[in-house]
């Protein structure tokens, strides 16, 4: 019996030692626009979206492999590899994509601080300013090392969704039944619950998780960048929990709102308000303070990405362990959509609904794009050398990469139909 617990001890400090860029990147896509798309889908259809955490699971784990094992093979960021591989034109334009959709889910980021903290009393004239000044000094004051070990401690902050779930006392039965149920032929002819479910799987993915991670994996290892199995494995486990995650957070909504018939909600915010009086104090400040850590995290990551991956396309020094002055360009472009990304949320009568809808518009134009250049690269021989794809490996990359870019393909053309 000890020597069992020994040896699970072991193997939990081992993944605890290795967790980093990988669990980093899954876990800030389960940011507000995230919340809210998992939180709908549990006051709309109760536990029956559960399944789609399965294959939501597979595809992120999938492509943040492939992210991670490119940056410690080649020691490069994937929009540097694309612009050595690709040429700097096509480079540039994809960077200017980046920055319009980054931008646009920025706003959405400091969108979802002043909603959590507006539950709390708090106007978003005095939470987003202290936000953003915040993000800033943590990124531009701190070190890799001190960068890396907030956004971790902001990630293990999501397990409150996990107590949350245990205090709505949900059916765990249908839970779990909704977690291997299929949907049947006459759940599929309703339009709503194809949309949420491409919603879920498509939002899995999003192109500028696959350039953070692998410039994160860079900055990290690239001293022992022949030394990738530690990041694979980052990547994976990463996947996983943010997916388990918002599993959870589909089953506080399906515990207390739908059992209640609440199946409107607007936003995420809108969720953690109407537990209060279903679920009780406890759940709703767990809720209400998970979704004001996921914006506030989402909001430092998003820039950064975007100063990595513009700095790096465009050939400009990058990282946070440089001083303001050796990266110029890097600091002041982090620094810009922090300003203007909360500045807009300040405006009286900005459109924020309609930003977010047009950053998973450009996310689903872009997406396509990126996936094809990962798996060109990552099957090149010159840059990978014996750590390419397996034949097997590339099936199941290839495969989802297919379905990642035709749901893509259909959550565009059902939101220009609608």
């Amino acid at each position: 019996m000890k020597r069992t617990f020994r040896l699970w001890r072991t193997r939990l400090f081992f993944l605890l030692a290795v967790v980093g860029p990988g669990f980093i990147t899954a876990n800030v896509d389960n940011d507000a626009g995230g919340i809210y798309t998992y939180s709908f889908a549990g006051a709309r259809f109760g536990y029956n979206l559960l399944w789609t955490i399965i294959p939501m699971a597979l595809a992120l784990s999938v492509m943040q492999e492939m992210s991670a094992r490119m940056g410690a093979v080649t020691g490069k960021g994937l929009s540097d590899l694309i612009r050595e591989e690709f040429g700097f034109r096509l480079t540039f334009f994809m960077m200017i994509a980046l920055v319009l959709t980054n931008f646009a889910n920025v706003v959405a980021e400091f969108a979802g601080v002043a909603s959590s903290l507006e539950l709390f009393g708090v106007s978003k004239y005095y939470s987003v300013p202290i936000a953003a000044i915040v993000v800033w000094l943590v990124v531009v004051k701190g070190d890799y090392k001190t960068v890396e070990k907030i956004f971790l401690f902001a990630s293990f902050l999501y397990i409150m969704y996990i107590i949350a779930a245990f205090f709505s006392d949900p059916s765990w039965k249908m839970a779990a039944d909704g977690l291997v149920r299929p949907p049947t032929l006459e759940t599929l002819k309703r339009r709503e619950y194809i949309y949420l479910t491409i919603g879920i799987i498509g939002a899995t993915i999003a192109p500028w998780q696959q350039f953070y991670l692998q410039s994160s994996v860079v900055e990290k290892t690239a001293h022992t960048r022949h030394q990738f199995v530690a990041a694979r494995i980052d990547a994976v486990f990463g996947a996983v929990f943010s997916c388990i995650i918002a599993g959870f957070i589909m089953v506080v909504c399906a515990a207390t709102l739908n059992r209640h018939g609440l199946t409107e909600i607007t936003s995420a915010a809108d969720a953690a308000a109407a537990l209060r009086p279903l679920a009780g104090d406890y759940a709703y400040l767990l809720f209400a303070l998970g979704l004001f850590n996921a914006s506030l995290f989402a909001a430092s990551v998003l820039p950064l990405s975007t100063a990595y991956t513009v700095c790096e396309g465009l050939g400009f020094e990058s990282g946070v362990d440089k001083r303001f002055r050796d990266a110029p360009v890097f600091y002041w472009l982090y620094t810009a959509l922090i300003l203007a990304g909360g500045g807009v949320v300040l405006l009286p009568s900005f459109p924020l609904l309609r930003m977010m809808v047009l950053s998973q518009v450009l996310n689903g134009i872009l997406l396509p794009f990126v996936l094809i250049f990962m798996l060109l690269l990552v099957n090149n021989k010159a840059l990978m050398g014996k750590h390419v794809n397996s034949r097997f490996y590339n099936i199941i990359a290839l495969t989802t990469t297919v379905i990642m870019i035709v749901l893509s393909g259909v959550l565009l053309w059902m939101g220009f139909a609608s």
